[in-house]
């Protein structure tokens, strides 16, 4: 967090980016996350076999991945308000 008091530049920048990474991140995340289930409630462990497994656990690292961008996007937006906001 110092370092982006010192930094607004990279900072914004650094939101900019983790914005996107975020939305980039959850677009589909919930419906795929929904079909995925109803795969392996329709077909059961078969499913598994044949990749679904795989792919839920792909899913759930992209909501992780997401939340981490969320998290720095927060990070950031923190530090640039309370620099806008200071009273001197």
């Amino acid at each position: 967090m110092a370092w982006l008091h010192r930094h607004p530049l990279a900072a914004f920048s650094l939101l900019g980016l983790s914005f996107l990474l975020f939305g980039a991140g959850t677009v589909n995340l919930a419906l795929l996350l929904q079909l995925n289930l109803k795969l392996w409630l329709d077909v059961g462990w078969l499913a598994a076999m044949d990749g679904a497994l795989r792919q839920l656990g792909e899913l759930l690292l992209s909501g992780y991945a997401a939340m981490a961008a969320y998290i720095v996007f927060k990070c950031c937006e923190k530090a640039l308000v309370e620099r806008l906001t200071r009273q001197k």
